[in-house]
């Protein structure tokens, strides 16, 4: 009975312990897996090492308790301790780390969110108030001057609740596949020519017509945003590269290249987190909301595609999208 007990619990694919006393006396796969193949017959006390599980393990009616770095640092697992006959305990083990750490980063968000709001929020009210006080509101000038950065303020705010919706409606179809046919030259020059005229984007591509699977309106988004980018930290004066490149291995490769100052290279692995900014001034006063890059990584994501951005320090930086192409034509 015993031995069809373990036969059972080898085919669980959390990880199981059995204990008597101190000692592990079965382990299935994903246990050993998880702590190491030779846990069976070891001192319970060494392979969890955590006071509070172990505490649950010796008490007599077991419980749950969280472990943390069980697996690797910062990991969150929940162990459930069940007590059987003869002084044996059945403990399993579920990886919490996941909704962990979803719930933190949501916490984050909102939290980040709200400051973002707050901050032109208060501006805003700050100025009206100034604006009611006669001595302020009479004078042309300082009427006009505070004027203008409420509007700012206010078109910042509009930008934030903009790319937040836009950001929330991404979320909700991660995980349905586009399907419509795009031509993605034509959709370049589109996009480009949004642009003021005063504003210089040279536009390069390898072919007439190039074809992906996806969604019209996210993809022009991706190419918009990446050029507001460049635009907003690469310097006027010296203008924005758009290279659209079909290769014969069935990629489409979209580079948007600035000439500003660069970004360091502890920044670029974050850059792509909400509200993360390298320049955090530059970037507010250019009406950077923090969410752009973050909009782009999903939408390319749900797309199957891959993005990148490289930079050097007083040269540039590329910001460099891959998507599969459709050849079905």
């Amino acid at each position: 009975m015993v031995e069809y007990a373990k036969q059972l619990l080898s085919l669980i694919e959390i990880p199981i312990l059995l204990v008597h006393g101190d000692r592990v006396n079965f382990a299935n796969e994903a246990a050993k897996s998880l702590l190491g193949g030779h846990i069976e017959g070891q001192d319970i006390r060494i392979a969890l090492r955590d006071p509070e599980a172990l505490k649950l393990i010796k008490s007599p009616e077991g419980g749950r308790a969280k472990i943390s770095g069980l697996s690797v640092r910062g990991s969150v697992w929940e162990m459930v301790c069940s007590p059987l006959a003869d002084n044996n305990r059945l403990i399993s083990l579920q990886d919490q780390s996941i909704q962990v750490s979803v719930a933190r980063a949501h916490a984050d968000f909102v939290a980040n969110a709200s400051h973002e709001l707050r901050t032109p929020l208060t501006a805003i009210l700050g100025y009206v108030e100034t604006l009611s006080d006669p001595k302020a509101g009479e004078d042309a000038s300082t009427r006009q001057r505070f004027l203008d950065i409420i509007k700012r303020e206010a078109t910042r705010m509009q930008s934030l609740v903009s790319d937040l919706m836009s950001l929330s409606r991404i979320e909700a179809i991660r995980h349905e596949a586009p399907s419509d046919q795009i031509e993605m030259v034509s959709l370049c020059r589109e996009v480009i020519g949004e642009r003021p005229r005063e504003v210089e984007v040279n536009f390069v591509t390898n072919a007439d017509h190039a074809y992906v699977t996806g969604d019209h309106a996210q993809l022009a988004q991706v190419v918009r945003n990446l050029v507001d980018n460049a635009e907003k930290y690469g310097g006027s004066d010296k203008g924005t590269k758009v290279q659209l490149e079909a290769s014969e291995r069935g990629w489409l490769t979209l580079a948007i290249t600035d000439h500003g100052e660069g970004i360091a290279p502890e920044h670029l692995p974050r850059l792509t987190e909400r509200f993360y900014r390298a320049d955090t001034g530059r970037s507010r006063a250019a009406g950077g909301t923090g969410l752009g890059l973050a909009i782009v990584k999903h939408i390319v994501e749900r797309h199957r595609g891959r993005f990148d951005i490289s930079s050097r320090q007083g040269e540039g930086t590329t910001a460099t999208i891959m998507l599969p192409q459709d050849k079905s034509d």
